[in-house]
């Protein structure tokens, strides 16, 4: 499982993208999911960041999935229209 800091904003993003990648990339997991629930504090940069690890995991034949996504992050990603590109962790 992937885990999100509490804080992901543009300033944290490409640091966090960078081990979030390394870590989706050595997953053995056929589906890949990431834990959001730790944020506390984040901007739109969180979702790129999230877009980002799914389209790694596409390309590596794997699936992604999100798990405890903050409510105003499900929002945003309801209002930039990618909610259905990151679902739920069952």
């Amino acid at each position: 499982m992937l885990v999100l800091p509490a804080e992901l904003t543009h300033k944290q993003a490409a640091a966090c993208l960078v081990m979030l990648r390394q870590a989706t990339h050595t997953a053995g997991e056929e589906t890949v999911v990431a834990d959001a629930s730790a944020l506390t504090q984040f901007d739109s940069s969180a979702l790129a960041v999230l877009l980002e690890c799914r389209r790694s995991c596409l390309l590596e034949g794997k699936r992604f999935a999100v798990h405890g996504m903050p409510a105003r992050l499900a929002e945003l990603a309801r209002l930039y229209g990618v909610a259905a590109l990151l679902p739920p962790a069952v």
